[in-house]
Order: structure tokens, then sequence, then C-alpha cells
């Protein structure tokens, strides 16, 4: 299963610090036709999706090849084990979403999470069970999407994963690190330590190449049969006994659940910024509402004229995700099941309502939820622990139709359950735990078939022409919409390149607390920060990883966080003889 590595191509790639999109631009002379480029956490992946367009494939196909690498070699993050949310902007301006969010087995009900008498459980408690696995989604997503917008055959988007799984990859220094940090989920059975551990328990270190033939059988299986495969058979057998084997309750996971597993399409949400047409997921995602809501209540200040370096800027930005996260806490989670006022909340009315709350010399006393057109006043905030895990996809075709996709198994290796040769998510610890907080009901709790919040925000934008010009988005759980308005501020109001967008400082409000990058320029302005009002500050490393790709004149720039430049390298190691 394990070996040194060899000096494949892809390891190649790592070591120069190159990308198979920068490999293509720099390669191609300026004179060639544009097919595309991709956007992902790790090469490799970005390699797979290039692969599509290189052989005439569309964006979409792009992005999915990209999501099944990316199940090979950031196994902590996401894969076919978890779920997602895409976004497809195309040319002509139309908006297209489709829902891969995991479902609860109809056996869940909302004291699913609870103990026998009523309390609730440590939080980890819950993640290492089979109460944490919701039915996987992405599957379900890739087929609908492709249905609608591929144009290479099925089977081959699984090719570059599969050759990934089967020949072996080598762990880059970001995977060895989520393997000691997160062993807990990582080797929580046996399918992960015979993958990713030695005889003695102990990480394999980066540069070691990995093996993985179920999962290459897996996808072969897939990409041969189509997506009954996954959820009817052997596979979806395997899943159902491996989360009812770890499951404390007498109704867990079965078969019945995976099979009537179905991604939506649904409406998007779109709104206006400075003239630019932003688009997003709607619920039960929150992340494209806390985007237009926290843009949409910013749009009264000329952040332009105060510039990127003024702290009152980040003081604005800040007071604005206050008050959009408090509205999400309260209104999002899943519209099949609750009434979600997504029009009242992105009503401008109620934006200018809300942007009034915001002073540009110093803080609100106490961000409150507000009370939209069509909200409900009987909910109860719920106790939703911090999101982790994710990954996001972007992709542009030589039509110019963008992909935003967002995949997730939740936290690091989900719940640390292994099916198939890939990680099952922990996605339903997104719900609230408490279906009840002071006898009120709370709209993220647990119910039969339902798909928890999330802050999952894959992004859109149009040009005041109406031309596609960004497809962006992130990972980092409730940091997600923070990481994605900071990005497309960057661009809008002033005037970055991709890369230089994601590399902006990172700030967050947590209520009343703020957390400000560690090593980051604006570490220098908290006392500025503080001035304003912002006295509980912290400092430390951002819980951050973004992609965009953004069209500057006839060119598609794309880039990664470049946070991830370090962890990406894969030391030498020994060839074999």
């Amino acid at each position: 299963m394990i070996k040194p590595a060899t000096r494949s191509l892809a390891a190649i790639l790592f070591l120069t610090g190159a990308s198979a999109v920068n490999a293509q631009k720099a390669a191609s002379p300026a004179d060639l036709p544009f097919i595309g480029s991709v956007s992902a956490a790790d090469p490799r992946a970005e390699a797979a999706g290039m692969a599509m367009l290189k052989r005439g494939g569309s964006a979409t196909d792009a992005a999915i090849a990209t999501m099944l690498a990316l199940t090979v070699v950031e196994p902590q993050s996401s894969g076919i084990g978890g779920g997602g949310f895409l976004v497809r902007g195309a040319a002509d301006g139309s908006v297209e979403t489709v829902d891969g969010r995991e479902t609860a087995p109809m056996g869940a009900t909302p004291d699913w999470f609870l103990n026998a008498d009523g309390s609730v459980p440590p939080f980890m408690d819950s993640v290492l069970s089979g109460l944490s696995v919701g039915v996987p989604g992405n599957i379900a997503l890739a087929a609908e999407a492709h249905a609608r917008h591929g144009t290479l055959p099925w089977a081959v988007l699984f090719e570059p994963a599969i050759e990934l799984a089967r020949d072996g990859f080598p762990i880059n220094v970001r995977l060895a690190q989520s393997l000691t940090q997160s062993r807990d989920r990582a080797a929580a059975n046996e399918g992960g330590r015979a993958l990713f551990y030695d005889d003695q328990g102990r990480p394999l270190p980066a540069g070691t190449l990995v093996r993985n033939p179920e999962l290459a059988r897996t996808f072969e299986a897939i990409a041969k049969g189509g997506r009954e495969v996954f959820y009817r058979g052997p596979i979806a057998s395997a899943i159902a006994e491996t989360v009812a084997s770890e499951t404390p309750r007498p109704d867990p996971m079965t078969q019945a659940d995976i099979a009537a597993y179905q991604a939506k399409v649904r409406d998007g949400v779109c709104g206006s910024y400075r003239g630019y047409r932003v688009c997003g997921m709607g619920p039960p995602s929150s992340g494209g509402v806390a985007v237009l809501q926290i843009l949409g209540q910013l749009e009264r200040f000329d952040l332009a004229a105060l510039g990127l370096g003024n702290p009152v800027t980040w003081h604005l930005f800040l007071e604005s995700q206050r008050l959009a996260y408090a509205d999400r806490e309260l209104y999002i989670a899943d519209s099949d099941f609750v009434s979600v006022p997504v029009d009242g909340l992105l009503d401008r009315a109620y934006l200018a309502e809300r942007s009034a709350l915001i002073s540009p010399d110093r803080t609100m006393d106490e961000a409150r939820p507000g009370m939209p057109r069509g909200a409900q006043n009987a909910l109860a905030d719920g106790d939703e622990p911090e999101e982790r895990g994710t990954s996001h996809i972007a992709a542009v075709d030589a039509a110019g139709t963008m992909i935003s996709y967002t995949s997730t198994v939740e936290g690091a290796f989900g719940s640390g359950l292994t099916a198939n040769g890939f990680y099952l998510n922990n996605e339903l610890t997104d719900f609230s735990r408490s279906p009840t907080i002071d006898g009120k009901p709370v709209a993220n709790r647990v119910e039969p078939g339902k798909r928890p919040r999330s802050s999952m925000a894959p992004t859109v934008v149009f040009d005041p022409e109406g031309r596609p010009v960004l497809a962006v988005g992130a990972a980092g759980g409730s940091t997600i919409p923070v990481t994605t308005v900071r990005a497309i501020i960057g661009v809008i109001d002033f005037g970055l390149s991709s890369r230089q967008a994601l590399a902006l400082p990172f700030t967050m409000a947590f209520g009343d607390s703020v957390l400000v990058e560690e090593g980051s320029w604006l570490e220098r302005r908290i006392p500025a920060l503080q001035a304003l009002g912002h006295t509980d500050i912290s400092v430390r490393e951002a819980p951050i990883k973004a992609g965009a790709i953004k069209r500057e004149g006839t060119i598609w720039e794309a880039a990664r966080d470049p946070r991830l430049e370090d962890v990406l390298l894969i030391p030498r190691a020994t060839p074999l003889p």
C-alpha cells in the first residue's frame, strides 16, 4: 500500500511550486485559444480539472474531475463521502445552483444527539460515531450537474482520480500535518490506519507514496455504472453497515436512506454591489445570504476612498459581519423544513436599515438579529459548533461559464469512519444538537431527511456590463462567508488580482470578539481597532483557505490561497531502485 515516492509528474509539479494552470499559461503562446482555468487546494486536483478542459470538456466537467481527485489527495477536507454546493454562472448571465448537502437518516429525530437524560454529550463523542454521518451527496450532485451541463462522457471524469488512487500519490506537508493533528479522526478505524499509518501506529511522513486500490475500484464502479452504483448495491451497503455499527441508536442510517438521496436544483440568491451582480447558494447554506448581507450593508460606505490600509475600512467590515451573522444564527436552515425569509433578509430597504446601525467611529454595543419581512419570531438560536473542514473548486471554460463548487466532509477526516476507501462525513454535527433553547424550537434542529445548515459560499460575480468576471469561494467553516466577501471587496473596491485578493489579511468578528490574522500587516492596526471599540481581539493563524478565478481583460487568472504554498510541498524522497 505504501512505499517511498518516485519522481512522478505530480511530485515534480509540487517541488517546483508549479500548478497545471500556471504551467499551461506559461507554455501557451498568447495567440492560442483559451481552453479554461481551474483553481483548487491541491495542484494534482487542478491538473485533473485541466485535463478535462484540454479534452474539450466544460467547466462542469472540470469541477467534477477536480472534486474526485481531491477525494484521493485531500481526504482530510472533502470527497465523495461528503457533500457540497455548486453554483454555475453562464456567459449569458443565467445562474443555476445544485444542492448536494448531506441528509439526516429517517431515524434521526430532534433528540438524535442527546443523552438519555436530555443532556448534550461532549462534542467529539457525537463526531466520532455514526450519529454524525449524513447521507453523502457529492456523487448525486456531480451526476445532476453533469446531466445538465457536462460534455465529456461521465466515465472520463473519473480517469485522473482513478490513476491517483491506483498508482499512488505522495503525501504533502499539509496532509502529513493533518494526520498528526487529527489523529483521533484519521486513525479512528482500520481503513484510515491502513492507508496513512505504519505498523507502529505512526502517521506516514510527507513524501511517502500512498496507494488506495479500494478507492480506485470504487471510482471504477461508479464510472461504469453511474450514480446508482453509489446509492444502491454494495457501496451503499458498506456505508450503511459501517455507520450503523457505530450508531448508539435503534434507528441508524439504512440502505433505504442512501437510496432515497436526491441532489436538488435550487434557486440561487443574487444581489448587487457597486453595479456588479453577485450570486451564490441559498438555504440550506447560510453562505450566500451572509455574503450578500455583508456587502449590502457596506455599500453606502466608500471603501475605496477610505483605503485598504485604513483601520476604519476593516472596522466597517467587522461590524457588517456581526449583523449578518446575528441574522444567520436565528433564521437560516433547510428551507424544505423551515420557512426562511430569504427575500426579507436581502431586501434593500432592510439592508439599509441594518447598515444604519453601523458607525464609522465606534462599535455597536450589541449586534442583534433584525426582523426581516417574513420572519418568524418564535425561533431560538441553536448551539451549532464551529465548522472546520471543506475545499473550494473554481473552474472556467472556453465559453466563459463559471463554476464555483464547495465540497466538504465537515471536520478533518469527517467522522473518522471509512467505507469503500474514503472517509465518511460528520456533517450532522452542523445541526444544533439542542433541539430547543429556552422552550423555543431551533430552526437548525435535527429532523428526519433534513439537511444541516452550512456556511459554504460558492459565489460567481458578473461585472456591470453583465459579463462573467469572478468565481470565488473558500473553506474554513464559519469563516467561509467572511473570506469570500474579503476577496470580492478586494477585487471590486480595490482592483486587486485574484491572488492579491486572497492574500489580504483575515479578520473576523465572533460576536463581540475579533480575530486578527497573526503575522499580517493588519496586526499592526490593532491599537486603532481597539480605539474604535474592538476591545476583545485575539491574534492567531487564520483558519482559512480560498480559491478564485478572475477575468483580467481576455485572460482568466486562477489562484489558490497563498497560505497553502509551504504546506503543499512534498519533500524529496529516495527513488525506488
